[in-house]
């Protein structure tokens, strides 16, 4: 037990090493570079363009992409416990398309010109409404099924999307290119309550969710067992799904829809570290902080001076990763 438990705390040390290690590419990295050895100064010196570069995009990007990656992956581990399907990600149950639906209608009706809030508020009005449609709808005599509930949250998906083209269908050529370019994914968002709403809504789900790590656990064997151990799985599953959601909302509301980091990076982690959550969870808010924070600088620098969509990075690194891992760890491609 104690060997194991040292292991995992070298795994999870590791990892924030490689956190850090991203942290100061993704700060000395850009249109302008910097040394990693003049940072403190630049920040010490409180003026410049160095400074203005770092305080102003560089650090902020930052802030928000460890939130949201570290985000979106937490949601992705929680979820694919619940459901003990491999395949289950934020996006899967419809969160993403209730988010792109909410902005679209901000966009199409000119809503967003009125405030920089609009457009985060109705993307995570959007996500919130498709998260009780899909719980209520789930709910049957018996209680909750998860079955019917992973079920419904695509078909809604579905039905989100196609309510999204149909109004893309009917606007113009411009508030169509807005909508695109919010679906790819962006985190330059230059507002500071934003970021720290993000950053701090994040850590309290990792904190939160580690109080469940044990009935996790025990849901891997499913929940009738888990209800032998002695688990509330009915009160588990509604709390850690209410998160997870609100996770994926908060995420996809601020920074648009990012795909494939809840996907990919849980099972890495998985793959690399085991299916205990005590280590998974933690494991995979740093790999998806790790993820994205790369995954930005490569966006912001591989065409420089323009910037590509982050959902195009992360949509290309993931899928060749996802289907490495499928091809060579078919025996580990499951969830106990």
């Amino acid at each position: 037990m104690r060997k194991r438990n040292i292991k995992w705390l070298f795994f999870l040390l590791s990892l924030l090493l490689l956190l850090v290690l991203s942290v100061a590419v993704s700060l000395t990295s850009g249109e302008i570079d910097l040394k990693i050895s003049d940072l403190m100064n630049i920040l010490a010196q409180k003026t410049g363009v160095e400074y203005a570069v770092l305080t102003k995009i560089r650090i902020p990007r930052l802030l928000l992409a460890i939130a949201v990656g570290g985000g979106l992956s937490l949601s992705g581990a929680i979820l694919q416990g619940i459901y003990r399907n491999p395949l289950v990600e934020p996006y899967t149950l419809g969160i993403s398309g209730g988010a792109a639906l909410g902005v679209s209608i901000a966009i199409v009706f000119g809503l967003n010109t009125i405030s920089f809030l609009v457009l985060p508020l109705f993307g995570f009005a959007g996500a919130v409404v498709t998260l009780f449609l899909v719980y209520f709808l789930s709910i049957k005599r018996e209680g909750l099924n998860i079955n019917s509930m992973l079920l419904i949250g695509v078909m809604v998906s579905f039905v989100s999307s196609s309510a999204m083209m149909f109004l893309m269908s009917t606007t113009t050529t411009d508030n169509v290119q807005s909508i695109v370019f919010w679906v790819m994914g962006s985190l330059d968002e230059p507002n500071d309550v934003l970021i720290k709403i993000a950053l701090y809504s994040s850590l309290f789900g990792l904190v939160f969710t580690y109080f469940f790590a044990q009935p996790l656990n025990a849901l891997r064997l499913g929940q009738a067992k888990a209800k032998h151990l002695g688990i509330n799985t009915g009160l588990t599953v509604r709390l850690l799904f209410f998160l997870a959601s609100l996770l994926t909302g908060i995420a996809v509301a601020i920074a648009g829809v990012i795909g494939f980091v809840g996907l990919v990076i849980p099972h890495l982690i998985r793959l690399l570290a085991g299916n205990d959550y005590r280590v998974l969870l933690g494991g995979s808010f740093l790999g998806g902080a790790i993820f994205l924070v790369l995954s930005d600088t490569v966006a912001r620098t591989i065409i420089s001076p323009n910037e590509l969509p982050i959902g195009v990075i992360t949509g290309l690194i993931g899928g060749v990763v996802f289907i490495v891992i499928l091809s060579r760890s078919r025996s580990n491609f499951k969830l106990n």
